[in-house]
């Protein structure tokens, strides 16, 4: 595999990158100390980043977007990566079940989400159910002109604040995975969604994380997403490739890191000599840049499988999700090391990675889920 980088792609990459470092990372600190991104703020944000062709950047031509290769939207994923998950929603990717938006759908819905305009969510994890989807419980009732919805959501990101919500439910308790579930479209507006309470979290400031009830709530036939009894394949359109682009934003997180570890190290007097002549230091500075390389060719393999349409492609993504999280939190917790004290202290965002690449192991399918559909896929083809 050849993964030189063209010169449109690196074009593309310093795009992400310039607006990463002059537009959203002068704002981290605000972002920290309020856990709050402002209404008006945001909205500039996702302007800017519709005039630059970063909003959105990984959807499909046909459907308003730049039409990127997998392995394009990585590299934007890493300089993404660079920054806080909250301030990241501003070069966000769409959800991919969009895809399957009708035409008029296409032009209500995906339209002025593409502008920047409007924002959206998915709701999958209820309370007693995360990564095992027959475990859901939220139904929908067929009634005349639509359907009515009765559950319970939680850890949703930004529920509170989206304009749209794309909710999960099962329409056909007995049908098997594959035929039991609906995607479904619902305004936030919507009185049938109640409740709405938002998580203390350990890190992450400005990406909020909601629950909320779901209560007789109606919802229109125009607003089913895809065909009745396949949302488990309009919701795997995307859990893929978001598994892969956590991997890359985890790898440019943990690349940051590695710099402002290398800068300290090199200006920190300790004992009258650079800490960097240390040979501790050293030997994690040199863990930290093999990780981070591994890590990177796990993520573009992964994308390289995708544009190929290459099965193995599943499977690689998870391989890329599993190390990269796992990696991010070995990286940021031997960058702390080496800033010692002072890494611990909120003066440096040191301690804010430490923290912020936590989730990462959790989120998009935990790295329990990742092993064994690994361990799966490795077993079966020794018994081929």
């Amino acid at each position: 595999m050849d993964f030189q980088i063209s010169h449109e792609l690196e074009l593309i990459r310093a795009t992400a990158r310039s607006f990463v470092t002059d537009c959203l990372v002068p704002l981290e600190q605000q972002v920290e100390e309020t856990d709050e991104i402002p209404h008006d703020l945001a909205l500039k944000l996702r302007r800017k980043s519709v005039e630059l062709g970063l909003y959105g950047y990984n959807m499909p031509a046909e459907f308003g977007g730049p039409g990127l290769s997998t392995f394009a939207q990585v590299l934007i994923d890493e300089e993404v990566g660079r920054t806080t998950l909250g301030l990241a929603e501003s070069v966000r990717q769409l959800p991919l079940s969009l895809t399957h938006c009708t035409p008029e759908q296409q032009e209500r819905l995906v339209a002025p989400l593409m502008r920047g305009e409007k924002t959206i969510t998915y709701a999958l994890t209820e309370p007693d159910a995360g990564s095992d989807l027959n475990a859901l419980r939220t139904r929908a009732r067929k009634v005349d002109g639509g359907w009515v919805l009765n559950g319970a959501k939680q850890f949703i990101s930004n529920a509170g604040t989206a304009d749209y919500i794309i909710v999960l439910t099962v329409t056909d308790p007995a049908g098997d995975l594959k035929n039991r579930l609906t995607t479904f479209l619902v305004d936030r507006n919507n009185p049938g969604l109640k409740n709405f309470s938002r998580f203390r979290k350990m890190g992450w400031r400005g990406y909020h994380l909601y629950a909320f009830a779901i209560e007789d709530c109606f919802v229109p036939d125009s607003d089913v997403i895809g065909t009745v009894g396949r949302g488990f394949s309009a919701m795997m359109a995307s859990i893929n490739y978001d598994r892969l682009s956590v991997a890359g934003r985890c790898v440019g997180l943990a690349q940051r890191a590695h710099e402002m570890a290398k800068n300290y190290a090199n200006e920190r007097i300790t004992f009258g000599e650079p800490l960097a002549n240390h040979q501790a230091i050293q030997f994690m500075t040199a863990d930290n840049d093999v990780e981070i390389e591994a890590a990177r060719m796990l993520v573009y393999r992964a994308a390289d499988y995708a544009d190929q349409k290459n099965p193995e492609f599943r499977i690689a993504a998870g391989r890329a999700k599993l190390y990269a999280t796992e990696m991010l939190g070995r990286v940021t917790d031997r960058a702390l090391q080496i800033f010692g004290g002072a890494g611990f202290m909120c003066d440096w965002p040191i301690e804010r990675f430490y923290r912020d690449a936590r989730a990462f192991r959790i989120g998009e399918g935990t790295s329990e889920m990742q092993r064994i559909q690994i361990a799966r896929h490795v077993l079966s083809q020794a018994r081929a």
